[in-house]
């Protein structure tokens, strides 16, 4: 979205046809669209605005639920903001440290800033791109006077009287479509500027979750987030944001539910052992904490081999940070040997999983040619150097 269609749109005219518009899911719809609302004397300008947050706002259901129906957003603004339930796992950790204003800089599309709001948390956003900014504001206009929008850069914001911090440095190229991601060195602002704040004030520093580990500040509290299965953010609590005596954390968000597992450090791994009558794969979240100790035993369990993130043991438990399978039995790892013993048990649908090896699922599964109307989880692995395919159903 230009600066053009943005004036556009936020007119009384634009966002009331905005509204009244049909359903725009397919190419089809968007040239029946277009056309009609050209023939109805629209401006280019406001045609392309409107068909385009049309597009947007059925995307932005499956971040923002029924509030994507009321907001605004370019396409990148999108794919780079927080998801609602994560955002409110934030808004809440601030209200328990007791915030009553965050400035959240680099607010984008004002995903948190609506989370922060929502719990009475007063909010200062600033976002450095003019027509961001904009639509932040018109998104967290019901929270006014509470909360304010400007446009600027996060260095220059005025921090008197906040609280804490909520800063996501801009990790990708300037623009509201197409981006690319760029080196740490070249975030904005700069990390070195943003560990410096955590060390001055409350502050949540999002990045991504394979963000270097040997490059996080000594004084933070690292928390990884996963959503629905995806590993999502590398969050860094600082001052009266990060919880005594915590410096791991692994934050697993699954249908409705929160689990953490939280440690003063990295906990250390559990011998491998030979393939029992389980598999259990941790969550991301976990690997990426480097928690994966903790987890296999509590599952009574340990790797299938030496860096490779599959638990196994005897025991019939299993826990929300992971995925667990029972085995069935061990096939012939070689496409050709796989497929005929899949033909053999009626296996027609078939989950392909993977650790360790250079596997596309997509093309291995044109290979085996499925028939058959039984169901297994195939999980390929390598164990002693040897490529294993173990065959087994989720529990």
């Amino acid at each position: 979205m230009d600066r053009p269609e943005l004036d556009a749109l936020l007119t009384r005219e634009g966002l009331a046809l905005l509204d009244t518009l049909d359903p725009v899911q397919t190419a089809a719809d968007v040239a029946r669209v277009v056309s009609r609302l050209r023939a109805a004397g629209h401006s280019p300008e406001l045609v392309s605005a409107v068909v385009g947050q049309a597009r947007l706002r059925r995307r932005a259901v499956a971040k923002f639920g029924e509030l994507a129906g009321r907001m605004l957003f370019t396409r990148a603004g999108l794919e780079q903001a927080t998801r609602l339930p994560v955002a409110t796992h934030h808004a809440e950790r601030m209200r328990a440290a007791g915030v009553g204003r965050v400035a959240d800089l680099g607010c984008g599309i004002g995903g948190d800033a609506l989370a922060f709001a929502a719990l009475g948390i007063d909010v200062t956003a600033v976002d450095a791109d003019d027509v961001t900014a904009a639509l932040a504001a018109y998104n967290l206009a019901p929270f006014r006077p509470g909360t304010t929008v400007a446009q600027g850069l996060a260095q220059d914001a005025d921090l008197s009287g906040v609280d804490a911090v909520w800063l996501d440095p801009a990790r990708r190229t300037a623009g509201h479509a197409e981006t690319r991601r760029v080196t740490a060195a070249d975030y904005s602002p700069p990390l070195d500027w943003a560990f410096g704040l955590g060390e001055r004030l409350p502050t949540g520093i999002k990045l991504g979750p394979a963000h270097d580990r040997d490059a996080l500040p000594a004084h933070a509290e690292a928390q990884w987030v996963s959503d629905g299965g995806s590993t999502v953010e590398l969050v860094l609590w600082s001052g009266a944001l990060a919880r005594d005596g915590v410096r791991r954390a692994a934050l697993v968000l699954r249908d409705g539910a929160a689990h953490e597992l939280t440690a003063p450090a990295d906990t250390e791994d559990e011998p491998d052992r030979p393939l029992g009558a389980f598999l259990h794969e941790p969550d991301g979240a976990v690997i990426r904490a480097r928690l994966v100790g903790d987890v296999a035993r509590a599952l009574r369990a340990g790797p299938v081999a030496p860096g490779i993130a599959y638990l196994t043991g005897d025991a019939a438990i299993t826990s929300p940070f992971v995925q667990s399978f029972r085995v069935r039995e061990i096939l012939p790892a070689d496409p050709k040997g796989l497929a005929k013993a899949l033909r053999t048990r009626g296996i027609g649908t078939l989950e392909i999983k993977k650790r360790g090896v250079d596997v596309d699922p997509a093309a291995l599964r044109t290979r085996l040619g499925l028939r058959g109307d039984a169901s297994a989880t195939l999980l390929l692995t390598r164990v002693g150097g040897k490529r294993i395919a173990v065959l087994a159903d989720r529990v």
